[in-house]
């Protein structure tokens, strides 16, 4: 009778159990299609904006605590956040820390290990890429994965680093290098900090043992006063989602891909590809700045003072807001926008080609590494290859305005300041446009038809002005000129 009685127990519990699941992928399921978006964006959304009462947690109960709780914290919260959004896949995270953790202590500070690193946490990546791919944006394991990968390898080289002759290393590396050796428990705090473990930013294990140690905090001794800071960039980041929300109904991607996209003028398709170019990098600029404000909150934000004595907290920024909107280069937009994951590709990657004695190759080299990172998609291919068209042509454009007489007394005249920021920005927007156009289509078939839609407006603008460029620069710029700058 009692085992029977058990039985009936068990199986009331099993059912509750799903019951409960049931009603919670209902409840979640109704409230993301009211708000017109997937169940995935909503889960991630909601695991962005947690952030925030985990922040107070650990203010309030851990911030001086001992180390190995603050650790285990980070890692339970980080777990459950990754389980909540991608159920028992959250295996992949854990497996490759692991493995890392695994890479440190047998093969040491070693090339052979950085290597071994930057080979298999890419391969992995790309491995996840290609078995979950369709042609739509959809929101996977992969996603933080690609966070995570960048933050294994970063640890990799910091600990190869930490290895050598202080004086054999330059004062950036220096900074980053790590002396000791972690523990896996670290290593696992490091990789689930809830405040960047979606969609990031990057963060080095030395900044993240500052935190950890309670170092992170412009009254020493004390709870960081943080709030205020944390809390201007929640609000920021609540103006970029609201706009977003209420604007992406009517500004899509896929209008680009409909024939009455195609059916309008050609002056009407540029306008359109401008205006949601322009808005489609808002739904990041979002998730930037609301995980930002996480990091501020906690004390990873803090960067020290300046020099009237003012705490910074702009270490774990991602955007330069006000650069980004006023910008008429996209220079500026590559300076303000994904700041860290810019840092960490320039820290990680591009310095580190310093040996191919070659700055373009390697500048082209980071944006082909870039674009794998994001996904074996041709789209991302595509993209990059223009960002690299588009910088090496307004650098030209710029040497020529600066070196040419007659175009510095014409770029000088006061009255006509507003219309060439006007310009500069029409031709800034509707390029970057363009550019995200293969971004966000993936396939070479829907990127293929927006393109020819356009008539390939930007690989002949960019592809032109790359040739001529040169001659009008022979022709413009006077001998003396050109010998002064060689003298």
């Amino acid at each position: 009778m009692a085992s029977a009685a058990e039985g009936d127990v068990g199986t009331v519990a099993e059912l509750a159990k799903v019951l409960r699941f049931g009603f919670e992928e209902l409840s979640l399921n109704k409230l993301a299609t009211s708000l017109g978006a997937s169940e995935q964006a909503l889960r991630l959304i909601i695991s962005i904006f947690m952030g925030y009462p985990l922040a107070v947690f650990f203010r309030r109960y851990l911030f001086f605590k001992d180390t190995y709780l603050i650790h285990l914290f980070h890692t339970f919260t980080g777990l459950s956040i990754a389980y909540f959004n991608f159920g028992n896949q959250l295996y992949h995270s854990l497996l490759c820390i692991v493995l890392q953790f695994l890479i440190l202590r047998l093969m040491g500070r070693t090339v052979t290990a950085v290597l071994t690193t930057y080979c298999f946490q890419m391969a992995y990546l790309l491995a996840g890429y290609y078995y979950t791919a369709t042609g739509n944006y959809d929101i996977k394991w992969t996603m933080p994965h690609c966070v995570l990968t960048l933050k294994l390898i970063g640890l990799a080289v910091d600990y190869f680093d930490g290895g050598k002759d202080q004086n054999s290393l330059s004062s950036e590396q220096q900074k980053y290098a790590i002396r000791g050796v972690p523990s896996l428990l670290e290593v696992a705090g490091f990789s689930y900090f809830y405040g960047a473990f979606l969609v990031g930013p990057q963060f080095s294990m030395n900044h993240y043992m500052k935190l950890v140690q309670g170092q992170l905090t412009d009254t020493p001794g004390k709870i960081p006063n943080s709030t205020i800071p944390a809390l201007r960039r929640l609000s920021l980041g609540l103006v970029y989602l609201v706009g977003y929300t209420v604007l992406s109904p009517h500004i899509t991607e896929d209008y680009l891909l409909t024939e009455d996209y195609e059916n309008h003028p050609f002056w009407f398709r540029c306008m359109y590809m401008l205006l949601w170019g322009k808005f489609v990098l808002n739904k990041y600029v979002t998730c930037w700045l609301v995980t930002e404000g996480v990091c501020i909150l906690t004390g990873l934000g803090f960067n020290g003072f300046d020099e009237h004595g003012k705490a910074q907290w702009d270490a774990c920024a991602n955007m330069k807001v006000w650069l980004f909107e006023t910008t008429p280069r996209f220079t500026g937009t590559i300076a303000s926008f994904n700041i860290n994951t810019n840092a960490w590709v320039a820290r990680y990657f591009f310095k580190r080609l310093k040996f191919l004695g070659n700055k373009e190759l390697s500048q082209g080299l980071s944006l082909l590494f870039l674009a794998l990172w994001h996904g074996l998609h041709s789209g991302y291919l595509v993209c990059f290859q223009m960002e690299f068209l588009i910088v090496v042509v307004e650098r030209q454009a710029a040497s020529l305005i600066q070196e040419s007489p007659a175009l510095s007394r014409l770029a000088s005249i006061t009255v006509l300041q507003p219309f060439y920021y006007l310009v500069q920005q029409t031709i800034h927007w509707l390029f970057m446009g363009y550019s995200m156009t293969a971004f966000c289509l993936f396939t070479w078939d829907k990127w293929l038809k927006v393109y020819k839609s356009v008539y390939f407006l930007g690989h002949v603008f960019f592809l032109s002005l790359l040739f001529i460029l040169p001659y009008v620069h022979k022709a413009m710029v006077p001998r003396k000129e050109k010998l002064k700058k060689m003298g």
